[in-house]
This record gives structure tokens, C-alpha cells and sequence, in this order.
């Protein structure tokens, strides 16, 4: 597809796909966010403390969870005056979604709230809750953070991504098959990618053409290290973007230096879909401030202005199950520079520090991203945590934390799934245990490889 189905694609078909077919408002606040990212720095924080104030308001009035909790503290809406004041309020942990789960969604949002379940990137799959509004307004945040990076939707892009898990039927495949071609994009699945077929996702990069490539960092560091050390060229795209694991400096200037392509960095999780994201002057990440709160954690979770920090987000849209000072586990480091050349408005991250979940190896030369396991497990009811670890090459351990609904299928499932993978070179024991331990630093490894 050309540039003339891009023009298309953008002008007509998918506004009549998003705003008339799907009913949505994705458009119409990509267009306020394409906006507000150009108002300076204090008219930003201006801006996303005016919508914190109504979120907070709201969420007194509404959310059970948050009135008892600040009742028992002491603070009433009215105290938060400023981000100082703001800081005050006790952060929301997992462990707090899961115990208070039906009092964190809005009394006069009961019953209408769309729900998900995210990967569980530290072991613990977990369920939220949130509006269409809020959806909505991701996916324009989404646009505007990829369109730094000439990402637009239409353009003919390529995703080295998660495959799907179990077997879809026809009908399924049939929809996601006419989708992508739609959206001209085609998925090829990560978590197939091994040593002796690298050269099978090169021929199809160079048979798509793509003018964007997005994948996981460590399959796009795997495949651009093959490539710079075979002397194999691929259709150079216009960008390359990273996302779902940290982006460290040396994948960059590998991917660089095997697709002859500007790379950028970009930050999210399911939570809250894209949290920051590079600009084409690569001076930091742009944490969507205008649309969330982002801040850095340090000693006893109070807020800090440099040096690494757990961070804690707080959606300013989901007035259906508002998720306020949430700690997603990761960590990250502020920018030292407060501007970019870009005349964006929007506050820096210099980097992700703690994102990065060990990859799997097999003696057939298989390299699987740490991500396929939460990503597998997501689903297996009764999974409450897991973790795995490698200590042999041909042999993985999972320790599982089971409910009441796992069974003997789960077992099935998780054995089946496994094997479409990583084969019959490597063996999978499991065992049950009663809790996962965790790390010097406080958070779980869903994934760990004791292998030198």
C-alpha cells in the first residue's frame, strides 16, 4: 500500500471506522492532546492538577475504597492544594486491587465498567476496570506518543509482537487477518523467533516493506544482531520502535546499525497503555502529563527528584475505577533537563531502569522473551502467581500459587502452549508452592535464568 491509501486510510476510512462504525472519541481527543502538548510547562502542570482535583473530588464522593482510606488519615479532598498535598495520600498496590476490588470502582459507574486483565509481568496476573472514555483517550495518547516516531494509523507498519495464544478459529482468524490488512500492518509472533529462523523474519520485512517496524527490545536486538554479524540487509523502514521491555543503549545502536533506522524508546504497561515515549530528538522519554500523573518513588515511597524511583501513576481519566498513586513495580529516572529541543511541554524520563525480565533459552538455540509467560499465563483460572526459573539449559522450573479453579486442564494448557514454542528440548517441571519469594528489591522475577 502507497502513500495514497495512508491519505485514505487517515481522512475517511478510519474515521469512519472509529467515530462512525465503533461510536468512539479516540479522534476527537487525539486532536485536544496533539494540543495540549505544545502549552508550556506550567500550563501542563496547570492543566493536570485541575484534572487531578476533579479526579480526586470524584473519587471521595464515589469510590468507597479511597473515602475510607483518607477518612482513616485524615484528608479530605479539599487538602490537596498542591502536588505536595497530593503526595500525602497512601499509593494503591496490586495487593490492594485484589482485596478491594468491587470497593474501587464507582458507585454510579457499577455495572457499565469494560474490564481486562493484565499480564502479570511480576507473577500476578491482575483484573481492572475502566470507561470507554478512558479507553478512548489511551488510544489517542497511543497515536500521539507513536506519531513522535512517524507512526500514523494507516501507515504500513510491521509488529514483531505477542503471537496469539491457543488456537484461534477461522472466524477469529478471519478478523484479525481483515483488521490488519485495514490498518496495514502485519503481526509476526516474537515468541517463535529462534537461532536457526532469523532469516525467515528478515525475508518477511523485506517482503512487506514496512515504513514503520514496532517490536519487544530484546527479539529486535536478536534479529539486528544476526543481521550486523551475517552482512544481511533488509527494506529499510523510516523508525524502529521499542517497546514492552527497557531499551538499554547498546540494543539501540545494534538495531540502529542493522536497519539503518532512527530508534525509539517507548514506556507503558496494560494498566494504562503508553505512559511516555521518545520524540525525534531522543532527549529523554515525554511522560504523557496531560493525560496522567507520573511520579518517582524513593525511600518509604516519598517522592524524588532525581536518581532511580518506583513509579507511581494515576490515570486522570477513569472516573470508573480510579487508580490513584498506583505502583506498577517498575523503575525509572527523571530527566536532568527540564527541556527539549522539540518545544514540547510535557516533563522527561531519562530512562526505564527496571523492565527488563530474563529471557529463556533452549539447546536448539531458541531465544523466548520473558514476556511469553505472563502473557500465556494471563488467562489459566486459578493462577494466582507463578515464577520460572532456568538453572539447566534443557530444563525450566515453574513454581505455581493455585486457587481453587486450577485443575488437571490448567496443567494441560500451561504444558501444551509451552511446548508450541520451546519444543521437546526442554523440559518443564512444576510444582506448588504457597507463596513466591521476593527479590533484595522488593519485587517479584516472574521470570529468572540462573544460566551464565
Amino acid at each position: 500500500m502507497s502513500g495514497w491509501y495512508e491519505q485514505a486510510f487517515r481522512r475517511v476510512l478510519y474515521p469512519a471506522y472509529e467515530s462512525g462504525l465503533r461510536r468512539r472519541s479516540t479522534l476527537s481527543w487525539l486532536a485536544s492532546y496533539e494540543r495540549d502538548q505544545w502549552y508550556s510547562p506550567e500550563a501542563i502542570a496547570a492543566l493536570q492538577f485541575q484534572r487531578l482535583k476533579a479526579l480526586i473530588e470524584h473519587s471521595y464522593r464515589e469510590v468507597p475504597y479511597y473515602r475510607r482510606r483518607w477518612r482513616e488519615l485524615g484528608i479530605q479532598p479539599e487538602d490537596i492544594r498542591n502536588l505536595d498535598d497530593y503526595a500525602r495520600l497512601p499509593v494503591l498496590t496490586k495487593a490492594d486491587i485484589r482485596e478491594n476490588f468491587a470497593d474501587l470502582q464507582a458507585s454510579s459507574w457499577q455495572g457499565r465498567l469494560l474490564f481486562k486483565r493484565t499480564g502479570g509481568s511480576t507473577g500476578e496476573p491482575l483484573e481492572l476496570g475502566y470507561t470507554r472514555e478512558s479507553y478512548d483517550r489511551r488510544i489517542a495518547v497511543m497515536w500521539r506518543g507513536y506519531g513522535w516516531a512517524g507512526a500514523r494509523p494507516g501507515r504500513r507498519t510491521l509488529y514483531l509482537w505477542a503471537g496469539t495464544v491457543g488456537t484461534p478459529g477461522r472466524a477469529h482468524q478471519l478478523k484479525d487477518n481483515l483488521y490488519n490488512a485495514l490498518f496495514a500492518r502485519r503481526v509476526l509472533n516474537s515468541f517463535e523467533m529462534t537461532e536457526s529462523n532469523l532469516a525467515a523474519y528478515a525475508d518477511a520485512i523485506d517482503q512487506y516493506r514496512p515504513s514503520i517496524i514496532v517490536g519487544y527490545v530484546n527479539p529486535l536486538a536478536q534479529l539486528a544482531k544476526w543481521m550486523v554479524e551475517t552482512g544481511r540487509k533488509v527494506h529499510r523502514p523510516d523508525s524502529v520502535i521499542g517497546a514492552a521491555e527497557a531499551l538499554h543503549p547498546h540494543q539501540r545502536e545494534i538495531i540502529h546499525q542493522a536497519f539503518g533506522s532512527p530508534v525509539f524508546n517507548t514506556y507503558g504497561c496494560r494498566e494504562f497503555m503508553l505512559i511516555a515515549s521518545e520524540c525525534g530528538h531522543h532527549h529523554g522519554l515525554h511522560v504523557n502529563a496531560d493525560h496522567l500523573v507520573v511520579e518517582l518513588l524513593g525511600a518509604e515511597r516519598k517522592p524524588v527528584a532525581d536518581g532511580p524511583g518506583e513509579v507511581a501513576v494515576t490515570d486522570l481519566s477513569n472516573y470508573g475505577m480510579p487508580f490513584i498513586r498506583y505502583v506498577n513495580g517498575d523503575l525509572a529516572s527523571a530527566s536532568s533537563s527540564h527541556d527539549c529541543p522539540c518545544g514540547r511541554g510535557l516533563p522527561l524520563l531519562e530512562r526505564i531502569d527496571g523492565r527488563v525480565l530474563d529471557a529463556i533459552r533452549t539447546p536448539d538455540g531458541r531465544i523466548l522473551p520473558g514476556e511469553f509467560f505472563p502473557h500465556m499465563l494471563k488467562d489459566v483460572p486459578g493462577l494466582l502467581r507463578f515464577q520460572l526459573v532456568q538453572r539447566q539449559l534443557d530444563r525450566l522450573e515453574l513454581s505455581i500459587v493455585r486457587g481453587d479453579a486450577f485443575d488437571d486442564a490448567s496443567i494441560a494448557y500451561i504444558q501444551c502452549e509451552t511446548a508450541k514454542v520451546l519444543g521437546d528440548s526442554v523440559a518443564l517441571d512444576y510444582r506448588f508452592v504457597d507463596e513466591i519469594p521476593l527479590t533484595r528489591s522488593g519485587k517479584r522475577r516472574v521470570t529468572l535464568s540462573e544460566l551464565a
